[in-house]
């Protein structure tokens, strides 16, 4: 897991490089690296940090055995060892899996893409081409983020603060504000928070070569799963066990210690379980589980339960109101765009207290309620119902009516294809790839590299997304069962009980801190924001109005409030 970042094109200095590199310390804090070539035509800049292969034949940017192709690279491929046993003559320095990459682009090209079990983003430079190549993994778990220059040259980086270090205007994007805060939209395309700076869509690549660039993808979810499953359910669990089991193994492949993030629910009980199962009842990794001290949104009675007849230690990471205001700065500098309120803060501080207890890498169980259909509004959509964009709240998350007309009228009109007759799976693609994972891994992926951890998702395994989604529906969910496939095999791996456990949102106490003991920064939040944008973005007088509302209690939706709060605590960066 590291920071990335390259100018390609003759616009460019050592200074602008220096800027990039300096701007992500937290993303590799053990080594760095540049590679500039002769014709002053690519640098590239490097922050590590040390998962495999902590030697100095780890650093990067690497170059393949040829000496004609430069690589930075920030991720993990997990099958390295396997892609590493296909070439065996291939003269490795190294044993990382950095230089397997190499390899594999050596001997596939862009091809090799297809055989990566992993997350990665990475940018190769070919000198005798004169060419750049980018590519990011097929969920996006690994950000990457390019500039394109008036002048031909590509700009590209992990974070946005690094392009804006290289010189690129720190100006917002009013169509990417005017969306999230009219349909609560995090990031659903290419387009960012700030002018000028675009993501690369998960499963996608880039080209550059004399200041032409071209973007692709390499990766389609929806064509891979657009036939149904009908194969016997036992011959499916097998399969699916099997791939589970594969891939918590992989993922626990590091030369640095490893813990696992625990909430009370189905999915971490399943994790947990698998870990047991792979590494055996003496399995003693740390599990890392965040607490507010709100009996309402405790989850360390299910912990408990999941940890009773274990060797693991149990670390309970707490979150306090006062920490909150703090901590929101620091995290919203990271972020660079707006995140998800104070769940995100409870889980920034799990990846500090991991890094103090000497953890270096986490696993977490994010995505299985989107490849077995675990939220409520699947089963709604069985019955025609439309689905929300956003989770968790009764009534409308967002107010429009506190924006101004001309400013809301700016927002994206968002749509996905609809690739199947069936419309539970129509929302299990739109929630990978253009919803909510693309939104939890923004989020997770900031706020680990903050504390210089390293987050990986087993669960976010391609080839099990791919198998989960072409089962048919009646195997996701039947009667008021979500997840039925999954509760089926989790009976066997699970502690009795756990299986059982309603569906429970993993919550903070965020609506009523921010009416009782943050009552007063929220509201200088919301001020700050007004100060910034009243009567072009927002409608001071109604913001004001539906405030004082939210405090009386009118409301037990928080969101729009954090809206407000975040662009109070970004108003500075961009210019306001």
């Amino acid at each position: 897991m590291c920071g990335i970042s390259g100018w390609a094109g003759r616009g460019w200095t050592r200074e602008h490089l220096n800027a990039m590199v300096a701007a992500m310390p937290h993303r590799g804090p053990d080594d760095t690296g540049f590679y500039i070539n002769s014709a002053g035509t690519i640098g590239l800049g490097h922050n590590r940090l040390s998962i495999l292969d902590l030697s100095a034949a780890g650093h990067q940017p690497m170059t393949d055995s040829t000496g004609k192709l430069h690589l930075v690279f920030n991720g993990e491929i997990y099958n390295y060892l396997e892609l590493r046993a296909e070439h065996p003559d291939y003269p490795y320095q190294s044993q990382s899996d950095s230089e397997v990459l190499l390899a594999a682009y050596q001997h596939w090209g862009e091809a090799c893409l297809d055989r990566f079990i992993g997350m990665f983003a990475f940018i190769l430079w070919d000198e005798e081409r004169q060419q750049l190549f980018a590519a990011r993994d097929r969920f996006g778990i690994k950000p990457l983020f390019y500039h394109l220059k008036s002048n031909g040259d590509v700009l590209l980086a992990s974070e946005i603060k690094a392009l804006h270090a290289a010189g690129v205007d720190p100006e917002p994007d009013s169509i990417a504000w005017a969306t999230y805060l009219v349909d609560g939209l995090y990031h659903h395309s290419e387009r960012t928070f700030w002018a000028g700076v675009q993501s690369l869509p998960p499963g996608g690549k880039l080209t550059w070569h004399a200041g032409e660039l071209t973007i692709s993808h390499w990766y389609d979810l929806a064509s891979k799963v657009d036939q149904t499953d009908t194969r016997p359910v036992d011959t499916v669990m097998e399969e699916y066990l099997a791939l589970l089991e594969q891939s918590v193994a992989f993922r626990f492949r590091s030369d640095v210690p490893v813990g696992i993030n625990l909430s009370g629910g189905l999915d971490s009980s399943v994790l947990l379980s698998l870990v047991q199962q792979i590494q055996g009842p003496g399995s003693d990794v740390k599990a890392f589980t965040f607490v507010t001290n709100d009996p309402a949104y405790d989850e360390t009675p299910w912990v408990s339960k999941m940890l009773a007849q274990t060797r693991h230690p149990s670390v309970l990471c707490q979150l306090t109101a006062g920490e909150v205001p703090a901590l929101a700065e620091s995290v919203e500098y990271y972020e660079d765009e707006p995140f998800g309120g104070i769940p995100t803060l409870a889980y920034a501080r799990l990846f500090e207290r991991a890094r103090a207890e000497g953890v270096i890498v986490l696993l977490d169980g994010n995505g299985m309620d989107e490849q077995w259909a675990g939220y409520d509004y699947y089963s709604s959509a069985l019955q025609g119902k439309a689905a929300g964009l956003v989770q968790g709240t009764k009534e409308k998350p967002v107010r429009s009516d506190c924006l101004m007309p001309d400013f809301a009228m700016q927002a994206g009109k968002f749509s996905f294809p609809l690739m199947s007759s069936d419309p539970v799976r129509n929302l299990q693609i739109r929630d990978i790839v253009y919803t909510k994972i693309p939104r939890a891994t923004r989020f997770n992926d900031r706020i680990a590299m903050r504390a210089s951890t390293e987050l990986r998702e087993p669960f976010l395994d391609h080839r099990l997304a791919e198998l989960a989604l072409r089962q048919p529906v009646e195997r996701k969910i039947q009667g008021e069962t979500r997840k039925f496939l999954l509760r089926k095999l989790a009976a066997r791996l699970a502690p009795a009980g756990v299986v059982e456990a309603p569906k429970r949102p993993l919550q903070t106490p965020q609506r009523e801190w921010l009416r009782g003991p943050l009552a007063k920064w929220t509201e200088a939040r919301i001020e700050t924001a007004l100060h910034a944008y009243a009567g072009t973005w927002l409608n001071a007088n109604t913001v004001r109005a539906t405030w004082q509302e939210y405090l009386r209690g009118g409301s037990d939706n928080s969101f729009y409030i954090w809206q407000w709060v975040t662009l109070g605590l970004l108003a500075g960066r961009m210019g306001k």
